[in-house]
């Protein structure tokens, strides 16, 4: 980030009950460092003291005219959201950030104060599983999803509990800065790189999950193989169960089938290829283990709706 770049502006909303994690996560994520050309605003109904969730308190210097500011506004959760709604001045303040064309994202119980201001009616939206019900009853035109890690709506965004907050923001850094950035920013965070907003959430079971580990390093073991030939069984074998269970389980655990994120881990893996080397098209298409430059083009553009050589241009210009 050279000292002429504009610094992205992201603005945290702190409401009464705020969790810790909540507001954390993009405190950190976004702050301002060299690979990260953001600059973060804490903000309240108004500056001051904001008493919290869990014992904790917060001190933001700014009030809602931060949201005027943001180009993105995160909403992280609260207690005791089903209770009441957020202050109509805050309600106000959201709606006339995304007027002016800001992305509203919320994390965890943040829903129900983006809920508030009807941005969300007739879209799809998650918060915590625990809340997906009174969410649902409470604002019956929203289309529900309880089984995702988040929602991404475009011009508004919502994730589940607190950790899924970690791939909302990882999602939004890809989007605007590349998988370079992003995949920096994971490892920074020691978080995985890359989860699918499809990926189920946590729900407790009585029923223990023995394999969620192993397959979580069959995982890696093909990131660190993705030019070799990678095929269900070749995953299944690795991970020392039959092809039909690492099948249905793997589902369960990603949201997606392992041919699915095989491929996505390769169009990322090329992403970044694109972004950080001089490689050519064909040498990155061997590279990821999709062959030819021409198979690359094609999952490129029907994963991305773009080609490798404008993904290029988007993001090494200026650079």
């Amino acid at each position: 980030m050279s000292a002429s770049t504009p610094l992205r502006r992201v603005a945290v909303l702190v409401l009464e009950g705020a969790k810790p994690l909540d507001v954390g996560i993009p405190a950190q994520v976004f702050t301002t460092r060299a690979s990260m050309p953001y600059e973060v605003r804490m903000c309240g109904a108004a500056p001051g003291l904001v008493t919290g969730g869990d014992g904790l308190s917060y001190h933001v210097a700014h009030g809602l005219e931060a949201l005027a500011w943001a180009e993105i506004v995160f909403v992280p959760g609260y207690r005791f959201p089903d209770r009441e709604d957020p202050p109509r001045t805050v309600v106000d303040a959201l709606i006339g950030a995304h007027e002016r064309g800001a992305r509203l994202a919320a994390i965890s119980t943040g829903a129900f104060a983006l809920a508030t201001t009807g941005l969300l009616d007739g879209r799809r939206a998650t918060t915590h599983w625990h809340y997906t019900r009174a969410l649902a009853e409470r604002h019956p035109l929203i289309q529900v999803d309880e089984n995702v890690l988040f929602v991404d709506e475009g011009s508004v965004l919502t994730s589940a509990g607190a950790a899924s907050g970690i791939d909302l923001c990882l999602h939004i850094l890809r989007g605007d800065l590349g998988v370079g950035a992003s995949n920096h920013a994971a490892r920074r965070l020691v978080a995985a790189p890359y989860r699918s907003g499809g990926q189920a959430q946590y729900v407790p079971r009585t029923v223990p999950e023995p394999l969620g580990e192993r397959f979580a390093a069959t995982r890696e073991w093909a990131l660190r193989r993705l030019d070799e030939p990678l095929t269900l069984e070749t995953l299944a074998r690795h991970a020392a169960v039959s092809a039909r269970t690492f099948s249905r389980r793997f589902v369960e655990d990603t949201g997606c089938t392992p041919m699915q994120w095989v491929m996505r881990a390769r169009i990322d893996r090329a992403r970044e290829l694109l972004e950080r080397s001089e490689r050519g098209i064909e040498q990155i298409a061997n590279d990821v283990g999709l062959g030819t430059g021409a198979n690359l083009r094609l999952h490129f553009q029907r994963i991305l709706g773009t080609t490798p050589s404008e993904y290029r241009r988007t993001f090494t210009r200026g650079e």
